[in-house]
């Protein structure tokens, strides 16, 4: 386990600093905006760092458990197909349809193989589900130092454990690269994840989402434990615009972290939000050994609480700071 842990720290930690070179060598940059969290000019792209460290694991795994190999080969072929459109992205803006397009590709040809080789057609519309979205919501939520690498380290760790092997594996190998790329991005940022990255990043948790899940039955709903943090602000957000009828699609600085980050700082948001998942990462074990009528309301109780804390940010970033001219 030592070894596999220090490889992939290694592949996150080297690779992010190759592609801060590589950035800074092309001016693959990203400058301050209203529509952005930071005020310095940053290179963009680290990501791709994590994307190799998690294909090289999926590689390793495949020629390990032969029997899970089919599975994990459409998981990196999906994971290739995200972070590929993230990296031409990365370069050269592409439209929010072919994006999405491509998404929905990938969502769709590991879902395949979940209902093939599990034989779980009603897994396999999860899966299919849950890829599309958390490539989306990890996207939406890398905005501010430190924030998605931090909460898929956590988060893989915890559906890893759930999950077993080929899962437990390959959560490790996520936290570990993340852990790689994180000296770059936080406290201070000199290299942001970009989309090759934040995609990949999404689509590798509901992978493991979807491993935890097979393994889980009918207690799967806990996997939803350790995603809330992100879900709930992502998926408010999203929801709140569109009953607003702005381009929902489009970048944007409305997330709860992005609105607590520009009154109290990035460092400290991040740390909040780490905390969050935490606290559901260790509820896990307890709500393991519960009934499911008390698993499922915790469940649903933990994210009602997160739906308030959510509107409680919104309505204080509205408020002008203590420290405004107004």
């Amino acid at each position: 386990m030592a070894s596999w842990l220090m490889t992939h720290l290694l592949i996150g930690a080297v690779g992010t600093w190759l592609a801060r070179w590589y950035a800074l060598r092309i001016d693959l940059i990203d400058h301050p905006g209203e529509r952005r969290s930071h005020v310095v000019a940053t290179p963009r792209g680290g990501g791709i760092a994590i994307v190799i460290a998690l294909l090289v694991a999926t590689l390793a795994l495949a020629v390990r458990l032969p029997a899970q190999a089919p599975l994990l080969a459409a998981f990196g072929l999906g994971l290739a197909l995200v972070a590929g459109v993230g990296l031409i992205d990365d370069h050269r803006p592409l439209s929010a349809s072919l994006r999405l397009a491509v998404h929905a590709l990938a969502a769709a040809v590991f879902a395949y193989a979940v209902w093939h080789v599990l034989d779980a057609p009603w897994l396999a519309l999860g899966a299919f589900v849950a890829a599309l979205a958390l490539t989306n919501v990890c996207n939406f939520m890398d905005g501010i130092n430190g924030l998605a690498a931090s909460q898929a380290a956590l988060v893989a760790l915890a559906l890893g454990w759930l999950a077993g092997a080929p899962g437990a594996w390959l959560g490790l190998a996520l936290a570990a690269a993340c852990l790689g790329f994180l000296p770059f991005n936080f406290p201070r940022a000199r290299i942001f994840m970009g989309d090759a990255g934040s995609g990949a990043i999404g689509f590798a948790l509901a992978g493991l989402a979807v491993f935890a899940s097979a393994g889980l039955g009918s207690r799967s709903a806990v996997v939803l434990m350790p995603l809330s943090a992100f879900l709930i602000d992502a998926g408010l957000t999203l929801l709140r615009r569109m009953l607003r009828r702005e381009r929902w699609w489009t970048a944007h600085a409305q997330h709860a972290y992005q609105v607590w980050a520009r009154r109290v700082g990035h460092t400290k948001v991040t740390f909040a939000y780490a905390m969050h998942t935490l606290v559901a990462v260790l509820a896990l074990p307890i709500l393991l050994q519960t009934r499911m009528a008390f698993m499922l309301c915790t469940v649903a109780a933990w994210y009602m609480s997160g739906a308030f804390l959510w509107w409680w940010l919104q309505r204080a970033g509205s408020e002008p700071a203590l420290n405004s001219p107004g």
